[in-house]
C-alpha cells in the first residue's frame, strides 16, 4: 500500500498517536458546487472539524496517488480543473495504474479512509436508490459500500432526488445500521424530515461512538450510518422543494442524462431553480456533519483508551 498512498504528515501523526481524524471527500469539492464556492466549503469543513478537536483528511486521487490530508493548492486544483473524474470503488485501479486524478465519492472515500485506518466519515448525504430504480437499477455504489466497509459515514440522510423508502430498504438488507442523531426520522437532505424512520434514535455523540465501537468488538463486517438533520433554520420548504426536484428529474430525461453524471446534473438543476438557496443549505449541512463527526471521533478514540 505505501507505493499508493500518501498520508499528510498531520494525519499520519494523530493516526500514530491515536487522535481523532475525520475523513472528508472531494467529489463535494470537484462536482457539489461551482468555483469557488467550492474551495469556501472544503475549507470551512475542515474548520469546522478542527475546532470540534479532530484533524480533517480530506480524500482525492492526484497523479494517481491515494492522497490522505490535502494541502491547500490540491484543494484549489480539484476546485477549478475542469477534468476531474469521480471516483468510486471500481475506478480507483483504473486511476492509480493511469496516473490520472480523482475525486472521491462516499464509496470512494469510504474505502481509502479504512485502508488509511480512519474510521469516521463526514459528507453531505450518501448515494442510494435513484427514482425508476425498478426499471433503471440506478442504485448508489454508496449502499454496497456501507455494507463491507467499516467506516461510520455521518450524513444529512440521502439526497432527496433519491427514492428514500427504497434506499433504506437497501440498507436494512445489508444490515447497515441507520441511527438517527437526536431525530426519529430519516433525514431528506436539504429537510429535516423524509416519513421514513431509522432504526434508533440517539441524543448525543458518545452513544453513537458506543454502538459503532461494538459492532467493531463484535467483529461486525459494515459501516454505520449516522443520519443528521440539517439544522431547522437553514430546512428549505419541502413542498417547494418537491416541485423543483421534479423539475430538475424531468429535465435529466429529456436530455438522457444518467450514470454517475446524474446526481450532479440534478444538483446542479436544483441550485439554479431555487437561486442559491439550496446551496447554502448544502453547506451548512455538511458544516454540522463535521462538526457531530469529530465529536464522535473524538468518543471513539477514548473508547480504545
Amino acid at each position: 500500500m505505501n507505493q499508493h498512498m500518501l498520508i499528510a504528515p498531520e494525519v499520519r501523526d494523530a493516526l500514530r498517536d491515536g487522535l481523532p481524524v475525520v475523513a472528508l471527500e472531494s467529489t463535494i469539492i470537484s462536482h457539489g458546487f461551482p468555483y469557488p464556492a467550492n474551495v469556501e466549503c472544503a475549507r470551512e469543513t475542515e474548520r469546522n472539524v478542527r475546532e470540534c478537536g479532530a484533524v480533517p483528511a480530506t480524500i482525492a486521487i492526484l497523479e494517481g496517488k491515494l492522497k490522505v490530508g490535502l494541502a491547500a493548492d490540491e484543494i484549489e486544483h480539484l476546485a477549478s480543473a475542469g477534468n476531474i473524474i469521480k471516483a468510486s470503488r471500481r475506478d480507483i485501479p483504473v486511476l492509480i495504474s493511469t496516473g490520472q486524478d480523482g475525486a472521491t465519492t462516499v464509496a470512494g472515500t469510504m474505502l481509502i479512509a479504512s485502508m488509511a485506518g480512519i474510521r469516521v466519515f463526514a459528507t453531505g448525504g450518501i448515494g442510494g436508490v435513484h427514482r425508476g430504480a425498478q426499471e433503471s437499477f440506478d442504485i448508489s455504489a454508496d449502499l454496497l459500500e456501507l455494507a463491507r466497509t467499516d467506516v461510520a459515514v455521518v450524513c444529512a440522510g440521502a439526497k432527496s432526488i433519491l427514492d428514500l423508502g427504497l434506499t433504506l430498504e437497501v440498507l436494512e438488507t445489508h444490515g447497515v445500521p441507520v441511527l438517527g442523531y437526536r431525530t426519529d426520522e430519516f433525514p431528506a437532505f436539504y429537510t429535516r424530515s423524509s416519513g421514513h424512520g431509522v432504526d434508533r434514535r440517539f441524543d448525543s455523540a458518545t452513544e453513537i461512538a458506543r454502538v459503532i465501537w461494538t459492532r467493531r468488538e463484535l467483529g461486525i463486517i459494515g459501516g454505520t450510518v449516522v443520519a443528521n438533520p440539517i439544522d431547522a433554520e437553514h430546512e428549505l420548504d419541502p413542498e417547494w422543494l418537491d416541485g423543483i426536484i421534479s423539475q430538475a428529474l424531468a429535465s435529466a430525461d429529456e436530455m438522457g442524462v444518467s450514470g454517475k453524471e446524474l446526481t450532479p446534473f440534478l444538483l446542479g438543476s436544483i441550485h439554479g431553480l431555487t437561486l442559491g438557496a439550496s446551496e447554502v443549505a448544502n453547506k451548512q449541512l455538511v458544516y454540522s456533519n463535521a462538526r457531530l463527526a469529530a465529536a464522535i471521533a473524538s468518543e471513539l478514540v477514548s473508547l480504545v483508551d
